[in-house]
């Protein structure tokens, strides 16, 4: 087993036993709390433990080494993660995620999705959400790294909240807000996904080692391009990805006119009279496949899905040069290259 794959297997078993743990402590306060513990534990279930992998890292950059300690303050970081994608899941009403119904529709399935029932799943999802959020905190705080190490991240911990919810806040004012823009697009990438993706779990993972300065703007350097190339990625996968790979539709993107960067290209990209017509199809809650073929035809025949493809190749270039400009350990260095790659390379 490599030491990436051994890695996710440490993260993997310590998230199964806190959902154990808290499941079983929920249980106590009654039974009918069943359907939150298997939510809870469904949450944590799948992942390529990314983020925690970059919180690993910042920390092994720092020169610090390998302990039972940061794999515990690297799993809060997939707590973050699991919490944003519970409440996602809500705002895009996306119904299957890693090949599974989403918190929210679980609950619906589960109601019957008639009766007084039918309202509330949502608001189950979304309690949800709140209690992996508050689970972060917790297993961050307790990792058993010392309290000194863990005090200089608060700040940290507030710009990662502060900017993901901005971004999120800011795509969905933008949603069906005029046409999409290359650089609000852009904007909207790096606060919602760059930012809490790549760059802060690098910066909690060094600030917790004692880093110094110059090896944070080094992330920062790498995390934010590599963020928006993971995002592109994402954009490109949520419409052209193969659902049975991928674990999630791919027409959410278009029914809900997600103002993407590829999707602004290809407005500005295509003729007047394309234009209407994408302007009239996207967007649309019964947008077909049909629909979603013309769409994706008008993407690669504009040269849509080629410059976006080429702003992830710059943006890879660019996290991959700033790895250079700092001294790292040899097996840190060769981690966060092989991250960024696979990262921005996700296949179709």
């Amino acid at each position: 087993m490599g030491e990436s794959e051994e890695f996710k297997r440490r993260v993997d078993a310590y998230l199964l036993r806190l959902a154990e743990r808290e499941s079983a402590l929920l249980l106590k306060v009654s039974a009918e709390l069943a359907p939150l513990c298997e939510q809870l534990r469904g949450s944590l279930a799948q992942g390529k433990r990314l983020r925690a992998a970059f919180l690993y890292w910042g920390w092994r950059a720092a020169g610090q080494p390998d302990c039972d300690g940061i794999i515990r303050a690297a799993a809060a970081m997939e707590l973050v993660h699991a919490a944003a994608c519970t409440h996602d899941d809500i705002i895009d009403d996306s119904r299957v995620r890693h090949g599974v119904p989403t918190a929210h529709a679980a609950f619906a399935d589960r109601a019957g999705g008639c009766g007084p029932e039918r309202g509330r799943p949502a608001a189950l999802a979304m309690m949800l959400g709140d209690l992996l959020m508050g689970y972060a905190g917790q297993v961050f705080a307790t990792c058993g790294l010392p309290g000194a190490f863990i005090a200089r991240t608060v700040p940290l911990w507030s710009a990662l909240l502060r900017e993901t919810v901005a971004g999120q806040f800011l795509e969905v004012l933008r949603t069906g807000d005029g046409v999409p823009q290359v650089a609000k697009s852009l904007q909207v990438a790096q606060y919602k996904t760059a930012k809490y993706t790549v760059e802060r779990p690098l910066h909690l993972g060094a600030t917790l080692g004692g880093a110094s300065e110059r090896l944070l703007q080094a992330f920062t350097e790498y995390g934010l391009p590599l963020g928006e190339a993971f995002q592109l990625r994402d954009d490109l996968l949520g419409t052209f990805g193969d659902p049975s790979l991928t674990g999630k539709p791919n027409l959410d993107d278009l029914r809900d006119g997600k103002p993407t960067a590829l999707m602004a290209l290809t407005l500005a990209l295509v003729s007047e009279d394309d234009r209407r017509s994408l302007t009239k199809t996207v967007g649309r809650p019964d947008l077909d496949e049909v629909d979603a073929a013309h769409v994706r035809e008008l993407m690669k025949t504009s040269g849509a899905c080629r410059k976006v493809e080429d702003m992830i190749t710059a943006r890879l270039t660019q996290a991959h040069q700033a790895l250079e400009t700092v001294p790292l350990p040899r097996a840190t260095y060769t981690a966060l290259r092989d991250l960024a790659t696979t990262s921005a390379n996700r296949p179709l």
